[in-house]
């Protein structure tokens, strides 16, 4: 080989910089930085857009009928992601991290810019965009699952932690950027709350399938179907049946007495038990039973649940009561009420 072929070839090497490159775990630290902060803020954005969103699509948030709706929106991204996030990490050990992490840039990038061209208005708007909320948490259940294991791969023990360190703090900067990012876009457009994944999707989805190796030994294993499957449909008729026992029904302010409250909310709770059942006796389950025999594990979890209730709680009701009557009353023009109800909310992210 010539000198000067030798020297193109290192050039190439250089620039594509493998996973033995000495500035790789760099490369892949700010790639998955990068795919953590926009999975979290996209939570939030969304939050404190609420109100602009429903107005956009000609849908009144403070109809009763419409709560579902509200609620959905929020859920939908969350149930899923909570669901998905395991079995989408176990499918990376199987797999290769770095080819699920990729899937979900573009999974994510997809559904954003489907979000953004909601052709619909009333309940079909509404439908169009949890539909595609779902589909995007797919893909932020990808990114989340897989950016640790891909940081832990690229990092030698001693750096771990910080490298590890980075990452949570940006899943955190994720929160209340998108509370404040989200109040101010909301006040052009509503569609900009999507638009603005676009170019960093792009962007970090040809910079992962371009720059991200994997570099971690991939392990036989299966996947927990029956645990997935009653987990998920467990949560999700739990939750719609809370979802539509606050509406009102048969003349009452709330629906409780409706059947199909009753039904989800028991048969939601028996899926729950089944789940537990299921994976106290498979030989590798999704999540082991055994873990919650350890105290701190238990109470420490135990105590994270009850935290994300009630915040999750407050934040809902905070959005609606900042911008519909508190802002304005004290007043804050209601143009700007979506920033600053970011701005008020940005300390029950901390």
């Amino acid at each position: 080989m010539s000198a000067k072929q030798a020297s193109s070839t290192s050039g190439k090497a250089g620039s594509r910089r493998g996973p033995d490159h000495p500035h790789y775990k760099w490369v892949a630290l700010s790639n998955t930085t990068l795919g953590m902060l926009i999975a979290t803020i996209n939570s939030s954005i969304v939050l404190i857009s609420l109100p602009a969103i429903f107005n956009g699509i000609k849908l009144d948030p403070l109809q009763p009928s419409n709560v579902s709706y509200l609620l959905w929106m929020l859920m939908g991204y969350m149930l899923v992601t909570a669901v998905f996030v395991v079995a989408l990490g176990r499918l990376g050990d199987m797999y290769g991290r770095v080819k699920i992490y990729n899937s979900g840039f573009l999974v994510f990038t997809v559904c954003s810019i489907a979000l953004s061209l909601d052709p619909f208005h009333g309940g079909a708007g509404a439908l169009w965009l949890i539909g595609w909320r779902v589909l995007q948490a797919i893909g932020g259940a990808m990114l989340m699952a897989n950016s640790a294991a891909i940081i832990t791969d690229a990092f030698p023990a001693a750096q771990r932690g910080m490298a590890l360190g980075i990452n949570i703090v940006a899943a955190i900067a994720g929160s209340f950027i998108g509370l404040v990012l989200g109040g101010a876009l909301s006040e052009w457009n509503w569609r900009t709350v999507f638009w603005v994944n676009v170019p960093i999707g792009l962007i970090g989805t040809v910079w992962a399938y371009k720059s991200l190796h994997d570099t971690g030994v991939r392990h036989k294993s299966k996947i927990d179907w029956w645990g997935n499957l009653t987990l998920g449909l467990g949560l999700t008729a739990l939750l719609a049946g809370i979802t539509y026992g606050i509406q009102p029904y048969g003349g009452h302010t709330q629906g409780w007495t409706n059947p199909w409250v009753l039904a989800g909310l028991i048969g939601g709770l028996a899926l729950l038990v089944a789940f537990c059942v299921i994976e106290s006796k498979i030989a590798d389950p999704m999540l082991p039973m055994t873990l919650f025999k350890n105290r701190a594990f238990a109470t420490g979890n135990l105590a994270n649940l009850l935290g994300a209730i009630a915040r999750g709680g407050l934040q809902f009701m905070l959005i609606i009561w900042l911008q519909g009557i508190w802002l304005p009353l004290h007043g804050y023009d209601y143009k700007d009420t979506p920033l600053w109800a970011g701005i008020y909310m940005i300390p029950l992210t901390l």
